[in-house]
């Protein structure tokens, strides 16, 4: 049975991992006959946000005991994460993606990754193994990947810009189908970055992770 690695970024839309994506996901992945194990960063999460207000929380948590909420506890830190033990990668969206394991959402194109998960990434890249990114989570893309390497963020014209801007190449994409970059084996779809329910997030997603399972 094919197994898939699983990184996640926190817990919730605004400072860690969309929920809704990342359990799409995992059931993705198990419909489509793999099994999937999670990781995380084990750091401070970059801020609270209060989903209710949308304002900031004078508080902190940390990443990966965060993360262990979606994943029921299931999860280790992604230092451990061994490209060996694993046939392809999926790492969800949310703005942990972007403010967790990069900082693309203070720092644009100047942003740095977390090296933990650059590392994880950019293993299964030298293993020519496939990896899947979605929502927001493709601005690592071409963190790890050659420049030129294809990717999405659906439509969304200043996240477009920067991936761009860190030697992408953004392709517009419908919430119901993904992009596939062939010569690196890495995938992409807008997940909530278009979508407006749980069901069009899932559209896309069910196809990327099939693709990505079969791939693997």
């Amino acid at each position: 049975m094919k197994k898939i690695a699983v990184i996640l970024s926190g817990s919730g839309v605004f400072d860690g991992a969309e929920i809704h994506e990342s359990v799409l996901a995992l059931h993705a992945i198990e419909k489509a006959g793999a099994t999937w194990h999670c990781f995380a960063p084990n750091v401070e999460q970059y801020h609270v946000i209060n989903h209710i207000t949308g304002e900031e929380m004078a508080e902190s948590r940390n990443v990966l005991v965060e993360a262990a909420r979606i994943a029921r506890g299931s999860i280790e830190d992604v230092e451990k994460l061994n490209v060996d033990d694993y046939d392809a990668l999926l790492v969800p969206g949310g703005f942990g993606a972007a403010k967790n394991l990069t900082d693309f959402a203070i720092n644009g194109a100047e942003c740095s990754i977390n090296a933990g998960v650059a590392s994880a990434c950019r293993a299964f890249k030298q293993a020519n193994k496939p990896a899947g990114y979605l929502c927001i989570a493709p601005v690592i893309i071409p963190m790890i990947y050659p420049e030129s390497v294809s990717g999405t963020i659906g439509s969304d014209t200043g996240t477009a810009e920067g991936f761009n801007a860190l030697g992408g190449r953004h392709i517009e994409c419908a919430v119901n189908d993904f992009v596939y970059d062939e010569s690196n084996k890495v995938l992409s779809t807008p997940a909530y970055m278009l979508a407006s329910s749980i069901s069009e997030a899932a559209s896309g997603i069910d196809k990327l992770v099939s693709k990505l399972v079969s791939l693997a």
